[in-house]
């Protein structure tokens, strides 16, 4: 049962540190494509919905912003009773905290060129400050952020030490984002 809430872990805080908003060059939003996945020796998932800002301009990205929520009940695991058990008070207990949210402080370009996105991660009540790498690739309609980081689920209080279930977490995130359109 505790290795099925363990994707549900590894999914939002992918989601989470997927949050994008970019500077005031332009304003996107997270378009379809997206995934963010949580891989384990068990359990693994992902989440299926993201959302968020994201401004950004290539000439200037060091000036780029964002803003993004996952829903923790878009978990999903391939085990309906686990992503149930997911959403519990012992997990991510989604009555409360319905969403993993990620919200950018400041970011750097480092020298193989790809973005170092440092943020306030916030799961289940309790906001970490982590860097997320990112790599980007697009044009000015539609850009590509991707990487892979790790969280540790019990800095977030995700479920509790277990031998079946592994602390880190490993987060394989895209987040397609489309130029926004006018209202």
């Amino acid at each position: 049962m505790k290795k099925a809430l363990l994707p549900f872990v590894y999914v939002g805080l992918l989601i989470a540190a997927t949050s994008v908003v970019i500077a005031p060059s332009g304003d996107y939003e997270v378009s379809e494509g997206h995934s963010i996945a949580f891989k384990s020796v068990d359990p693994s998932g992902k989440f299926t919905d993201i959302s968020g800002d994201v401004t950004y301009n290539p000439g200037s990205p060091t000036e780029a912003t964002f803003n993004l929520k996952i829903p923790v009940n878009t978990i999903s695991t391939g085990n309906g009773m686990m992503n149930k058990k997911a959403l519990t008070k012992e997990w991510f207990e989604e009555e409360t905290y319905p969403n993993i949210k990620f919200k950018s402080t400041s970011v750097t370009k480092d020298d193989k060129g790809e973005l170092q996105i440092k943020g306030d991660l916030t799961i289940k009540g309790t906001t970490k400050e982590y860097t997320i790498p990112a790599k980007v690739t697009g044009s000015s309609s539609k850009y590509t952020f991707k990487g892979t980081f790790y969280v540790n689920r019990i800095d977030f209080k995700v479920g509790k030490k277990s031998e079946t279930v592994p602390d880190k977490m490993k987060i394989v995130y895209e987040l397609p984002v489309s130029k926004k359109t006018e209202k």
